[in-house]
């Protein structure tokens, strides 16, 4: 009985050693930023094929979307230089 009991409180210990060693983690995004940054994305990299995802995207690649995702979740659902502004693109530029 007295072995039994010696090792639970070894495991407890090493559990509980272990649970502190543990990294707190990154803070959860919001769903607003979530949204707004996929949004993003979906005007970013517009369908292939409109109404089918399975399709891929038009311009760019699965890892430039998700990177385009997690530089827009770090900056807080805003994204300079891309197509977050409603302004149509000035034509008279060249």
């Amino acid at each position: 009985m007295r072995d039994w009991k010696s090792k639970a409180a070894i495991a407890v210990a090493l559990l509980l050693a272990t649970a502190g060693l543990m990294p707190a983690g990154a803070a959860a995004i919001t769903a607003e930023v979530a949204k707004k940054c996929d949004a993003l994305v979906a005007r970013e990299f517009p369908l292939r094929e409109p109404g089918n995802p399975a399709a891929g995207s038009a311009k760019g690649t699965a890892q430039a979307e998700r990177d385009f995702f997690n530089q827009c979740v770090a900056n807080g659902g805003t994204m300079n230089g891309s197509a977050d502004n409603n302004a149509p693109p000035d034509k008279s530029a060249k």
